[in-house]
């Protein structure tokens, strides 16, 4: 019999191209707010509900729920959102599985490089350095903190967050933003583009997940990024020189970042490299290592 894999978070991209790594070895079922397939089971976090059927003889939960960081302004509302989002949803999964008395093989939780603060720095953060002091910090450690519940209170055996970086994919965010002006020829760098942009392939970071799954020695907190590090301007010149188009618009200054969309700016205007040496050290391999392999699989898909 298989073990069983429920997945929050089922609309993203991530959910799908998970769902097809594990799916030939695993009984995957999602949690989502509208049912559409026989294996999906509806919630509502607002309202605390959920479809208890969902945790039958269940082994792991993946964790990827969440309130898109980037989609809007931070307004105090949206902001509460965001946390809600991440925080509410695994506290109502946590009391459910008390209720029922179920204890989970793993629980493995997104989580998001966000944790060390926005700022561009030369340091390279690794999952032991310190935490920020900004909003996106603050979520991420709540967040996990959350997370880190299910091993406190005796229900997962062991708890994983997997500490994103920016996701390129091809059918949604930031990859899919930069290249439409690009392709249109008005493509430029934000800010002075020196800001570094730690970023990981979505096939990569899917696998990131199912190898979680897979092994038992991997806990705590990983930085999932790719190796090469790259910066705004650089991965905005890759995008242009994969898709042959010429790049010659000046930079978008920070002030008209911070105009159009407010205190989120931050997050488009600052950033760090990180390290993926203890995931790497875990023994996971990346596929796309390197930016121009990963952008070239992703946009000549198109």
């Amino acid at each position: 019999m298989k073990e069983v894999v429920l997945i929050t978070g089922a609309g993203g991209s991530v959910a799908k191209v998970l769902a097809n790594k594990l799916e030939n070895e695993y009984t995957v079922r999602f949690l989502t707010r509208t049912k559409k397939k026989e294996n999906d089971f509806e919630w509502n976090i607002k309202n605390g509900i959920i479809d208890e059927k969902a945790f039958e003889n269940i082994s792991h939960i993946i964790h990827l729920a969440g309130a898109n960081i980037s989609e809007k302004r931070w307004t105090d509302e949206r902001k509460k959102e965001i946390i809600s989002s991440r925080v509410d949803s695994a506290q109502l999964i946590l009391k459910t599985l008390q209720k029922k008395n179920i204890q989970l093989k793993s629980f493995i939780s997104a989580s998001a490089v966000g944790i060390y603060g926005a700022i561009t720095s030369e340091k390279i953060f690794k999952e032991e350095d310190e935490k920020g002091n900004d909003f996106l910090s603050e979520v991420v450690i709540l967040w996990e903190k959350a997370a880190d519940e299910f091993l406190e209170k005796g229900i997962a055996e062991r708890v994983v967050k997997v500490r994103i970086a920016i996701i390129l994919s091809e059918s949604e965010g930031a990859l899919k933003k930069m290249a439409v002006p690009v392709k249109l020829g008005i493509g430029s760098p934000i800010g002075t583009g020196r800001q570094y942009i730690p970023w990981i392939h979505i096939d990569d970071l899917s696998s990131v997940f199912e190898y979680a799954v897979k092994n038992e020695n991997i806990k705590g907190a990983y930085n999932a990024s790719a190796p090469q590090h790259t910066d705004n301007e650089n991965l905005t010149k890759e995008i242009a020189e994969v898709l042959d188009k010429p790049l010659f618009m000046p930079n978008i200054p920070g002030f008209v970042m911070k105009l159009m969309f407010g205190e989120l700016s931050v997050a488009l205007l600052e950033g760090s490299r990180t390290s993926s040496e203890k995931l790497q050290n875990a023994g996971f391999q990346f596929k796309f290592p390197n930016l121009k392999n990963a952008l070239e699989d992703l946009l000549k898909k198109n």
